[in-house]
């Protein structure tokens, strides 16, 4: 678990920085109530200002003399530059070939470099933090306890907006964002259970918790859902995660179009793929619970995306 004294202090950092996003309820018919913590409202219209901030700012100068770099498909990234900009220091991002071109140019509007490389060159960088493109401080999306905890104030803004919630579900890419979440809310409440949203596409945590588990590798395909999904686990996250982790499901790229337009038609509330992962867990069916927060990531998708996805397309 992520020290909740280490949550708390980057809450005080984070001030000014990252905002407190509301939590509001989802008009559903049936089924448990579900809350939505809208993280799609800050700044660069994702979480990852919380986690990239944190680090960035409690960074010394001799660390980020020569800048900074991260492995990211456009969230991180822009988090990342967004902070970079903050100490004045330039931010190379190494992103995956099949990175949006909407994502792309927002981290160019921040100040950002973007660099695009073959998906397993990208996750060589993801794991080694060593690229042949770019120096600097390398800060990971995922495996970096500042980002997680940055990414834990989410779950201290849950416990004072909805303390009788009993569980959350939190999509899952690396696992920095569950691991910081779960570390905060469990440390209070135990109880509380926490669940993980994959795409059916690249779903290691769902096929890990199925082996008991065992580390389990899986078949991996880009698709319009980027910012979440992988072909393996982090193994130090894991290790953090698994001692969190209460379910994790892979959700099929139709369940996930589904909950872009829900979200769309019912809150005006535009997410990316990976921000409704957690949407389209809470109104399947598979958890039993009262009250559900789900944790819309973010709203960083192609806008020739969504219009195929508002027309009941599946992309």
């Amino acid at each position: 678990m992520i020290p909740v004294e280490e949550i708390r202090r980057a809450r005080e950092v984070l001030e000014g920085v990252a905002i407190r996003t509301p939590l509001v309820r989802l008009d559903v018919e049936d089924g448990p109530e579900i809350w939505l913590k809208l993280e799609l409202l800050q700044p660069v219209r994702s979480f990852k200002i919380r986690g990239a901030g944190n680090a960035v700012l409690q960074a010394r100068a001799d660390e980020i003399a020569g800048g900074v770099f991260t492995a990211s498909a456009g969230n991180m990234a822009q988090g990342l530059a967004y902070a970079a900009r903050l100490r004045g220091v330039p931010a190379t991002i190494v992103a995956p070939e099949h990175a949006p071109q909407a994502k792309v140019t927002a981290i160019e509007r921040y100040g950002g470099r973007v660099i695009k490389v073959p998906y397993d060159e990208w996750w060589d960088v993801l794991v080694t933090g060593e690229s042949e493109h770019t120096s600097g401080l390398y800060i990971s999306p995922v495996d970096n306890d500042r980002v997680m905890a940055g990414n834990g104030t989410i779950g201290l803004e849950l416990l004072e907006q909805l303390p009788d919630f009993d569980a959350v579900v939190v999509p899952y890419g690396g696992g920095g964002l569950l691991s910081g979440i779960a570390s905060a809310v469990k440390a209070e409440r135990p109880d509380v259970r926490v669940y993980a949203a994959e795409p059916a596409t690249g779903a290691p945590a769902a096929a890990t918790f199925a082996a008991g588990g065992e580390p389990t590798e899986v078949e991996y395909a880009a698709s319009w859902i980027d910012g979440s999904g992988s072909r393996a686990l982090l193994p130090r996250v894991w290790a953090h995660v698994s001692e969190l982790l209460d379910g994790a499901f892979a959700v099929p790229l139709e369940e996930a179009a589904d909950a872009v337009r829900l979200l769309a038609e019912r809150t005006r509330v535009i997410a990316e793929g990976a921000g409704a992962l957690s949407t389209a867990v809470a109104r399947s069916g598979r958890i039993d619970a009262r009250k559900i927060v789900c944790v819309v990531s973010g709203g960083n998708i192609d806008p020739a995306v969504l219009a195929r996805i508002l027309l009941g397309e599946t992309p």
